[in-house]
């Protein structure tokens, strides 16, 4: 069911429960209020049905339905087009999940389009419900309260966010072969974050430019200064996990390389080693291999010291060759 909650309020209160968008169009006429349609994933029809209603521009339309689109605030005579991108923590995927919420309003309405799983919505529908004196503000109210509560939403994902790179830097010197990947991964996660409130000051700045114009009511405009120093806060930190993963990747290189290069010099030793012992071994086995071809003219085979000697030469070489491999720390 695309229609999520269908009401008219009437000075801050629900006047009537409301079946189908027909009844809430012919309410709104009858009795004035101010209408909140919400939708989650609408249909072609239904946001045709709602855009020619309340007469919304098209192009706002078509984002609405396709959605994938950034953050922005567009107006259109004297309807606004609001995107936003809530955002909600994972804690057992350890990851965060990025949703889209398209604000239509205007004098009378407010048509509150969903492409996520988050409930922020119906949880300000409730919060406002229960303050029919702020309610009664009008589309204004709804669409900072709204604002206000995706804002609060991203104070469980910095804090998340936070927790893992402080585990990633325990994964740097654990030799832990994955956190590479985990860096990346993270990296990705928070350059959408910051995809998602980077344009949210200017988008204030443009509501704020409509405080006059527009009438809007002065706990409204301090609302929105809340919000807004929040929101510079929240960027401030995104900013800096950003230099964090950064300087983590630098460091996870820098570790790389080091181990790398201790493998090496391992490695380099052991070779040493080996060539060492090869090279003792290669003296004794040339001179026996030299006395063992058999020939019957040769100088020593009848010299009756001539294996003592052979002996002597072996062993004296192989000494000889240890004792410089060991001064030279070979052995």
């Amino acid at each position: 069911m695309t229609i999520i909650d269908n009401a008219v309020y009437v000075n801050g209160h629900r006047s009537a429960e409301l079946q189908d968008l027909e009844q809430t169009f012919e309410t709104l006429s009858q009795n004035g209020g101010m209408a909140w349609i919400g939708l989650y994933r609408p249909t072609q029809a239904e946001m045709a049905a709602v855009a020619a209603e309340f007469g919304l521009h098209e192009l706002a339309v078509e984002d609405a339905i396709s959605a994938h689109q950034r953050p922005k605030l567009e107006r259109y005579d004297d309807n606004l087009f609001t995107v936003l991108r809530p955002a909600r923590y994972l804690d057992d995927t350890e990851s965060v999940e990025f949703g889209e919420l398209h604000v239509f309003t205007g004098r009378n309405f407010v048509v509150t389009v969903r492409h996520a799983e988050t409930g922020g919505v119906a949880r300000v529908r409730r919060r406002l419900e229960s303050r029919p004196d702020l309610l009664g503000h009008g589309p204004e109210a709804v669409l900072y309260a709204l604002l206000d509560q995706v804002v609060d939403d991203y104070g469980p994902v910095v804090a998340g966010l936070e927790n893992d790179i402080d585990e990633i830097e325990d994964q740097l010197f654990s030799g832990d072969a994955t956190v590479s990947r985990r860096i990346y991964e993270l990296a990705r996660e928070v350059i959408q974050f910051q995809r998602a409130i980077h344009p949210l000051p200017d988008m204030m700045r443009l509501l704020k430019q409509g405080f006059e114009k527009y009438g809007v009511d002065t706990e409204l405009r301090h609302s929105l200064r809340d919000v807004e120093d929040h929101v510079e806060r929240l960027i401030s930190r995104a900013d800096s996990f950003r230099d964090l993963l950064q300087n983590a990747l630098t460091l996870d290189g820098t570790l790389t390389a080091n181990r790398q290069n201790e493998a090496s010099a391992e490695q380099n030793e052991q070779v040493k080693k080996i060539s060492s012992w090869a090279a003792i071994f290669f003296a004794p086995s040339f001179v026996a291999g030299v006395y063992g071809m058999n020939f019957d003219h040769m100088p020593e085979l009848h010299w009756a010291l001539g294996y003592p000697l052979a002996i002597g030469l072996m062993a004296g070489t192989a000494t000889l060759m240890y004792a410089i491999f060991k001064r030279k720390g070979w052995l």
